[in-house]
């Protein structure tokens, strides 16, 4: 199979053990940087040309996005120009755009019933103290809706530090949520790793002493879990919300069964696969060369 891998470098982590479980299945593997293309979409057959080359339809079998937070819109309109030359894509543009809009995500959750954290929208709000009513009151967590990676989120503890940070986000004027604090999670989540319709593997991040935020590269520690019935059903259902076939489903221990805190369309490596000591990748290319036959490219989901 001949394969494309969206990467900025071949370096990185995920990048890599993905070429390497490629090539060790006997699969052609070459990794594009995406922001370098540019696509011929008026022409009767679409292209994508990169550096002196010309990708047509029949230049690669399937291709796996691994596309950045902050070049989101170019990297989807480039994924999306792949499935237009009706090369299988492991997730779609579509679910990538989905899952990496924190509103519009949370809002799809929802909508199949899926347990989120108690969680409102705001800009400008007139009635900061019926803002804070809504998720509980405080402590609280307040994000913005373009961070990631942990970055634009604050626990405020007390209503007054609550307000001065919404107070702060309008002078700004951006677009915020404020979720409910779910002390009972112990600064702990859980990383659910789904490919296909199953958890192939998953992992608890601690936070360090101190840290609400659990993320790796904040000093989070990841270990080994076991997951409930519950949890397996919410990631997988989480992961059919977005129309994902590859991602990773972070959740929350909370008294009222698992929440979901966000659904990660192009999730590390690195972490799961120490932490588990499974070959993650080699699962994702096995699924790929599975269902990459059917050049299935029609959008899944909905909204």
């Amino acid at each position: 199979m001949r394969i494309a891998i969206l990467s900025r470098k071949k370096s990185l982590y995920s990048t890599r053990r993905l070429v390497e479980a490629a090539q060790a299945r006997g699969h052609s593997v070459r990794v594009i940087d995406h922001l370098h293309c540019f696509m011929d979409i008026t022409s009767d057959k679409p292209s994508i040309h990169y550096k002196t080359e010309e990708f047509n339809h029949d230049e690669f079998d399937a291709v796996i996005p691994r596309i950045g937070a902050s070049v989101t819109f170019y990297g989807t309109a480039v994924v999306r120009q792949f499935e237009m030359m009706n090369v299988y894509s492991v997730n779609e543009s579509v679910a990538i755009s989905r899952s990496r809009d924190k509103l519009r995500s949370l809002q799809l959750l929802s909508r199949k019933n899926i347990g989120i954290p108690a969680t409102a929208f705001a800009h400008s709000p007139d009635d900061i103290k019926g803002l804070l009513r809504e998720v509980g009151g405080t402590p609280c967590v307040i994000k913005l809706l373009e961070g990631t990676q942990g970055i634009g989120v604050v626990l405020a503890e007390t209503r007054k530090a609550a307000e001065s940070v919404i107070q702060a986000f309008m002078g700004l004027k951006s677009n915020f949520l404020v979720q409910e604090f779910i002390a009972e999670a112990g600064g702990a989540d859980l990383r659910c790793f789904v490919v296909g319709d199953k958890v192939i593997a998953a992992m608890q991040r601690q936070a360090p002493e101190g840290e609400f935020r659990s993320n790796i590269h904040r000093g989070g520690i990841a270990t080994l879990v076991k997951l409930t019935p519950a949890e397996r059903r919410t990631a997988v259902n989480a992961a059919k919300a977005m129309g994902l076939n590859v991602c990773g489903v972070d959740l929350l221990r909370s008294d009222r069964g698992p929440l979901v805190m966000e659904v990660n369309s192009s999730p590390g490596l690195e972490g799961i696969e120490k932490a588990t000591g499974k070959d993650i990748a080699g699962l994702i290319i096995d699924y790929i060369a599975s269902n990459a036959a059917s050049k299935k490219t029609k959008t899944k989901g909905k909204g």
